[in-house]
């Protein structure tokens, strides 16, 4: 299923989507299969416990790897490079985690409570993020 879709991508040239897309078919299947087993076997479903979301948080070890072999990176490169996927995820999470407590206290619109503030506030980070980023300056032919 995976490589299939690599032949959905290659047409339109979208093939440095090809980790984005492996990520979200992985992370849509684990959904899927959390939800027919909440309903199914509430008992299993109670026994996983947390264990099954975490499939999904792998898939952040899956892109790395991916970004690894894509790259050609050797050893020492790819330590490096998944050291640094995992600061940066760490970084992600917390920054997310503390904005999200802050948001719970701040007087936000009805209409913007919960989901929709956090899509924001993690747009918003992202636009941050992507500031760091040379690869996105030099995309941008600005150096």
């Amino acid at each position: 299923m995976l490589y299939g879709l690599l032949f959905l991508l290659v047409p339109f040239g979208l093939e440095y989507l090809k980790t984005v897309a492996f990520i979200l078919v992985i992370a849509a299947l684990v959904q899927l299969v959390e939800m027919v087993v909440r309903k199914m076997s509430p008992s299993l479903y109670k026994a996983l416990g947390i264990f099954l979301p975490l499939i999904t948080t792998n898939c952040a070890v899956l892109g790395i790897a991916i970004i690894n072999i894509d790259n050609g990176y050797n050893l020492l490169e790819s330590f490096f490079a998944g050291l640094a996927a995992g600061l940066g995820f760490t970084l992600a999470i917390v920054l997310m985690s503390n904005i999200r407590e802050k948001l719970e206290l701040t007087p936000v619109r009805k209409s913007y409570k919960g989901i929709p503030i956090a899509f924001i506030s993690a747009g918003l980070m992202a636009l941050a993020f992507m500031a760091f980023d040379k690869s996105l300056i030099t995309n941008l032919h600005l150096v």
